[in-house]
């Protein structure tokens, strides 16, 4: 495979970069790179993709009449090598990239219409029911239940890890409608709004000192059957379907290469008795090796966008790239917190990044150091821990 761009991709680039300068403010971009979580903080999401729809490149992997974009598999990742580099905010990928290919695959003509221009318009933010507290990597032992009334559901159970939810006005949902099936079938995929009686989100504060994930509680829920999406009892495929984007849909390794970076910097900058840390061998290789991953990684994103430009799914592969792409992250945190030594002891998370005090202690490229290598242990978990991950891929891409 040729990672070489053509005139015509660097012409796109060009057009790209200048956007971003015209569009994309130098506080912006301070905001996003302060991000320590994996979502950007909401309104600063919301103001980018309300700047991107004007443009008309909020949603590049939606289908042209939906408001996507007819690039080629490379200008995607061109842009998203150039939004990473610009440090542009990411947009919070629960409704436009993972809820949006659901609809157009198994929605009806109706939900599409109602669901998908509110999605792209930011009138509404969705956030994700899946993990329960009984039920995260065996997602089908899932237990909030939806029985039958009339010409609705009433749904009781709760929900946990449900990030955003505290800015979140809709929620897709894992609900069991025939608890006597086996796990995976019996399980439907509703639409619920969250300002309907019996919904109740209680927050859930990080080691880190986040506010990003939540419990959700419904309790007597009633929700109009035309929310489903898809068949009843066949929401398991949905789910499966939804899961592939959000593990392995998006480019990870732009964002990772732009980290790496950074991390060179800070090793140039940190000293290792009387030299700088970047001329430690055992330091310096350990960032090759993670260069090395990252390009391959690379690679199979660009196999995964012409797959999915061409109207498929990730597929499982997107396991392998979950797994792949925190684990580079994950190191490349580790390495940061190793290089800035005890500047990593400070860790003034709610301080820093909520205004209440501008001035660091230490170089100001350890601020977010702490609490990005706390937050990116989780990766590891959520959205199917590493293990389930590695027993998809040894099955159904090993063939084991």
């Amino acid at each position: 495979m040729n990672i070489e761009f053509s005139a015509e991709d660097e012409k796109f680039r060009g057009e790209v970069q200048a956007f971003l300068a015209e569009k994309l403010t130098p506080e912006m971009s301070r905001e996003a790179s302060r991000t320590t979580t994996v979502f950007a903080d909401k309104d600063l999401a919301m103001r980018w993709q309300a700047i991107l729809v004007e443009k008309g490149w909020a949603v590049p992997a939606w289908p042209v009449e939906h408001g996507g974009t007819d690039w080629t598999p490379s200008q995607k990742y061109i842009w998203g090598q150039e939004c990473a580099k610009a440090r542009a905010p990411g947009l919070i990928p629960l409704g436009l990239r993972m809820l949006a290919p659901v609809l157009f695959k198994y929605g009806t003509p109706e939900q599409k219409a109602e669901y998908l221009p509110k999605m792209l318009s930011g009138e509404h933010y969705w956030c994700q029911g899946y993990s329960e507290p009984g039920s995260g990597s065996d997602l089908s032992s899932l237990k909030t239940a939806a029985v039958k009334d009339g010409d609705d559901y009433i749904v009781n159970g709760t929900k946990i890890w449900t990030t955003h939810a505290q800015f979140a006005d809709h929620i897709f949902c894992l609900v069991r409608t025939d608890p006597k099936a086996k796990p995976q079938a019996g399980i439907s995929f509703l639409l619920i709004p969250m300002d309907l009686p019996g919904v109740t989100v209680e927050p859930i504060i990080t080691i880190a000192g986040d506010h990003e994930v939540n419990q959700v509680f419904l309790d007597d829920v009633r929700v109009p059957q035309s929310y489903r999406v898809g068949e009843e009892n066949e929401g398991w495929t949905a789910a499966k379907y939804l899961l592939e984007f959000e593990r392995g849909g998006g480019g990870a390794a732009p964002r990772i290469h732009e980290s790496l970076a950074e991390l060179k910097s800070i090793a140039g900058q940190e000293l290792n008795g009387s030299r700088p840390l970047i001329e430690d061998p055992g330091f310096a290789a350990q960032i090759s090796d993670l260069e090395i991953r990252n390009t391959a990684l690379q690679f199979q994103e660009l196999v995964t966008l012409d797959r999915v430009s061409k109207g498929g799914s990730p597929g499982p592969a997107s396991s392998l790239a979950k797994n792949t792409s925190v684990e580079i992250d994950q190191a490349v945190n580790t390495l940061k917190l190793e290089a800035i030594n005890y500047y990593g002891l400070p860790h003034a998370n709610m301080i820093s990044l909520n205004g209440y005090n501008d001035e660091w202690v230490g170089a100001e490229y350890a601020e977010t150091v702490t609490p990005r290598y706390i937050n990116s242990r989780a990766a590891s978990i959520f959205g199917g821990a590493k293990e389930v991950q590695k027993n998809i891929v040894a099955k159904v891409v090993l063939g084991l």
